[in-house]
């Protein structure tokens, strides 16, 4: 059984995105259940609006449900108390991709904050940068990406799940960022493969 409260904060981050006017990506938005674990992933991607498909420049976010804090949760809803408050897993990754040379860490390092946004008071802490190199059947390399993560936790406190609609609150200024991290990607003078060659 899906949980309300995961539910609520897919919704929340949704529409924090929505109004800071992010472009979603068709086709990358997906809600996944571990069949043996029992944890809840919910996987969405926002760009810029205008920036042109596929996208050279989006975030990827991600919240993970895990089986405790469902199991927490039931446990409230039984007994009206909780011994410890379930947690949200928030991810947010900044990724360029189709680039044409090497990506220079410095530069696009420089434009991303240390700490993304904040999620009940705490930030999300950035990962170190993920680099990935694609290559074609002649082992010649044929583009670039990199990933900037930013990672997580939001406790999920009793009166959020006494309301869930105050997750509004948590998740209000998300979008805001994300929108401006996206901005300040898209100025860069990065080299990028012509769109004729990159496959949607």
């Amino acid at each position: 059984m899906l949980d309300h409260v995961f539910l609520a904060a897919v919704e929340q981050l949704r529409r924090s995105c929505d109004d800071a006017m992010l472009d979603p990506s068709a086709g990358e938005e997906r809600l996944t259940s571990d069949l043996l674990g029992g944890d809840l992933t919910w996987e969405g991607a926002y760009a810029l609006p205008g920036e042109g498909r596929p996208h050279r420049v989006r975030a990827d976010l991600t919240l993970d449900w895990p089986t405790w804090s469902q199991t927490t949760y039931r446990s409230w809803q039984i007994d009206g108390d909780i011994d410890e408050p379930p947690e949200l897993g928030v991810e947010v990754v900044m990724r360029v991709q189709f680039l044409a040379e090497a990506p220079d860490l410095s530069t696009i390092s420089s434009v991303l904050p240390d700490e993304g946004p904040t999620l009940g008071g705490e930030h999300l802490r950035r990962a170190s940068p993920t680099v990935e190199q694609v290559v074609d059947g002649e082992l010649a390399t044929t583009d670039w990406a990199v990933e900037f993560a930013y990672e997580g936790t939001y406790e999920v406190t009793t009166a959020v799940i006494e309301d869930a609609a105050r997750l509004a609150e948590v998740f209000d200024g998300v979008g805001a960022w994300i929108a401006s991290a996206l901005v300040r990607l898209g100025d860069l003078k990065l080299a990028f493969r012509p769109p004729e060659e990159v496959d949607d």
